[in-house]
């Protein structure tokens, strides 16, 4: 076990932490798998970055995008986050809908690049 002196906003605080053992890791250890982002000529995929309310969608399907456009705005805690386009590229689906409440990672629409 290790001790470790941390200050927070003034406080100072004595932490212990425990060191994972060999077992441990041993058995959190995942078997490859194959990625998630794969393509296969359908565009790349624009996922949520956060959970959130999708509160538009400022793009519809067969638009033509340009990097760094506005595709879609989220609300989380009442801040509200933009999606911004990676690339030029044209909008092959929209898979969410104005209102609906996504989780991180959830596919909001595909692009495919020009």
């Amino acid at each position: 076990m290790k001790t470790y002196k941390i200050t927070v906003n003034g406080k100072t605080y004595m932490v212990e932490v425990e060191e994972a053992g060999a077992n441990e890791t041993a058995s959190t250890t995942a078997s490859p798998s194959a990625p998630v982002n794969q393509t296969s000529g359908h565009g790349e995929p624009i996922e949520a970055p956060i959970q959130a309310t999708l509160l538009s969608i400022n793009v519809a399907q067969g638009d033509a995008v340009k990097k760094g456009q506005v595709l879609a705005i989220l609300e989380a805690m009442k801040l509200e986050n933009e999606i911004a386009c990676p690339f030029d590229g044209v909008v092959s689906s929209v898979s969410a809908k104005e209102g609906q409440v996504v989780d991180s990672g959830d596919l909001i629409m595909t692009i495919e690049s020009k």
